[in-house]
């Protein structure tokens, strides 16, 4: 129960990466938490691409592109090796999708919004992360 929201001037990444940038940080996002790869947590990891128009977004300095990743996960989802994993890669993975190299790392932000337990919902319910943590342990089998 993770989202991803990836916010890119219009034309800023490659045709390829265009087309794969969401699934890899979701990928990144799954690895950061340590859930389990698994078709229910791959479904519940939803991701957004905005594109900006022309023009909708520049600096004081220049208008060079940068890329926003907002990250929203439950309270406890991610540990702090696990948001610098998630900063790191999710960097990384941008960088490449836009055909850019780690010298323009500073033009990539990473905010980490992490959700209190109780104001999360889904299916019309609230949804705790001890639910989640449940559904992880049954799907790797552990007891």
């Amino acid at each position: 129960m993770s989202m991803i929201r990836l916010t890119v001037p219009s034309g800023s990444l490659t045709e390829e990466g265009r087309k794969t940038v969401q699934r890899d940080l979701a990928d990144v996002l799954l690895r950061s938490e340590g859930a389990p790869d698994t078709p229910f947590f791959r479904a519940q990891l939803w991701s957004y691409l905005v594109e900006l128009p022309e023009g909708a977004q520049t600096t004081a300095e220049d208008d060079a592109p940068r890329f926003l990743i907002d990250v929203t996960v439950p309270l406890g989802a991610l540990s702090e090796q696990g948001k610098a994993d998630l900063v790191k890669h999710s960097t990384e993975t941008v960088l490449s999708a836009a055909g850019l190299t780690q010298a323009d790392a500073s033009r990539v932000w990473v905010l980490v919004h992490e959700q209190p337990d109780g104001t999360w919902g889904a299916s019309g319910s609230l949804v705790r992360y001890s639910d989640l943590v449940a559904i992880a342990k049954g799907q790797r089998g552990e007891a």
